[in-house]
């Protein structure tokens, strides 16, 4: 098995404590939270220290052979040259690209080891970065579908540099701006792939007209598939209990929405069950979008007010909630961070002490000014979804600060194949 990309020796190349190349044996003892496999081996001449070295497609309890590539202050990056004792959860990876296209890490490792990872990313995150050791992060609820399960793709390419058919697909492991030719996608839905073709071969027909790259948009909703960005489509999201009722949600396609409809019943279930278990009477929903978490947990209050920066999304956000019959919930466009500032005049029955907030922000976390208004507000409980749990785990030891307990911690796997999950944290006030 080899994964092997650098063939050219940098220009500038630090040569400390590994040259170009040289290659090396190592046991893996653990993932990153990017997905690779971390080892350690003692350095020449010092046969008591523990060097860190990074191997892409390697697995816990694997011994390999590896290729060093990059040396950094305090560890060095290598290409796996071969596995020499494999771990019992490699498995086959089902997609011939994999270990060069950039989109997936875990093809190679077992659907269940792929999810207890997951769980074990969480645990120690919470642990290093929050200083919460031992907290009970739940088992991670897995996709209905562990391929074929993305609704959305955009694939890439940039101007042809020859008359042969420009590659279209999706950056090449390890690089930053080479585009690896991908005529299918294992981890999109069959429509999608169906789709793949005719686009890719429009493209091919008129390359010679590209003056610079591009980037596609191919995205499944009930069905059907679209390439435009502008279009408006329909995502139906099944009821998951007989508290809910089936959502048909519509948004403009190049609008961000969850890009797996098949784990959402349990996904918004879930959030919509921890928001209700506080007692809360009202709800708000900042970061809203188009109205999934807000809409599927109106039932469970007796009001519900959504924020979001996009106005085009607040427009859907209340033709959705018209659309299904929902009276109880409120939508308006502005910047999150001013939500709880205009909130009594938005909705004025809402009181802090009877309300919970459902946040979802983008995979930066949240700003320190919303955090502010958040805990100068001091809702009875926050649900904080978020797909990147290290920028959610910095923004936990503020709520940790401002007195709230962490009474819950549920990983769902959205993201299949990948290193990337989501984490939802219930948080509830309480003392310091």
């Amino acid at each position: 098995m080899y994964f092997v990309y650098f063939v050219v020796k940098p220009k500038k190349f630090n040569d400390q404590p590994f040259a170009y190349h040289a290659e090396i044996e190592l046991e893996i003892a653990t993932l990153t939270n990017l997905g690779s496999g971390l080892g350690r081996v003692p350095l020449p001449g010092q046969p008591e220290s523990k060097w860190v070295v990074m191997v892409p497609f390697t697995l816990p309890g694997e011994r390999v052979r590896a290729r060093v590539f990059r040396n950094h202050k305090n560890f060095s990056e290598a290409d796996l040259v071969t596995v020499l004792t494999p771990s019992p959860d490699r498995v086959t990876p089902r997609c011939a690209l994999f270990g060069r296209c950039g989109g997936c890490q875990y093809q190679h490792l077992a659907y269940p080891a792929q999810r207890e990872w997951k769980r074990r990313q969480v645990v120690e995150l919470l642990q290093h970065m929050a200083g919460l050791a031992d907290f009970p992060v739940a088992p991670v609820v897995g996709s209905p579908r562990e391929f074929h399960y993305r609704s959305k793709i955009t694939p890439h390419f940039n101007p042809p540099r020859s008359p042969a058919p420009m590659p279209i697909g999706f950056l090449r492991q390890g690089t930053r701006f080479d585009i690896l030719d991908v005529p299918q996608c294992p981890i999109a839905t069959e429509a999608i792939n169906a789709r793949l073709g005719a686009v890719r071969a429009g493209i091919h027909a008129k390359q010679d007209t590209y003056t610079r790259g591009a980037t596609l948009l191919l995205r499944e909703a009930s069905g059907e598939v679209t390439t435009d960005y502008e279009a408006i489509i329909t995502e139906t999201i099944a009821a998951a209990d007989p508290v809910a009722k089936p959502l048909q949600l519509h948004f403009l396609a190049r609008d961000f929405f969850q890009n797996n409809p098949f784990i959402l019943p349990a996904f918004t279930r879930y959030v919509r069950e921890q928001a209700a278990a506080s007692g809360a009477r009202f709800l708000v929903d900042a970061y809203c979008g188009s109205g999934l978490f807000a809409l599927s947990a109106a039932a469970a209050f007796e009001q519900v007010a959504g924020i979001e920066l996009s106005e085009s999304s607040i427009r859907f956000a209340r033709e959705n909630a018209t659309a299904n019959g929902i009276a109880n919930a409120t939508f308006q466009a502005g910047d999150a961070s001013s939500i709880f500032a205009g909130l009594g005049a938005h909705a004025p029955a809402f009181a802090a002490a009877e309300t919970a907030v459902i946040i979802d922000p983008p995979r930066k976390g949240c700003d320190e000014s919303f955090l502010q208004q958040l805990f100068a507000f001091g809702p009875r409980a926050v649900v904080y979804v978020s797909c990147d749990p290290a920028t959610q785990m910095r923004d936990l030891k503020g709520f940790l600060a401002a007195g709230y307990r962490l009474t819950a911690a549920q990983p769902f796997d959205l993201f299949p194949q990948t290193r990337h999950l989501e984490c939802v944290l219930t948080l509830v006030a309480g003392q310091k």
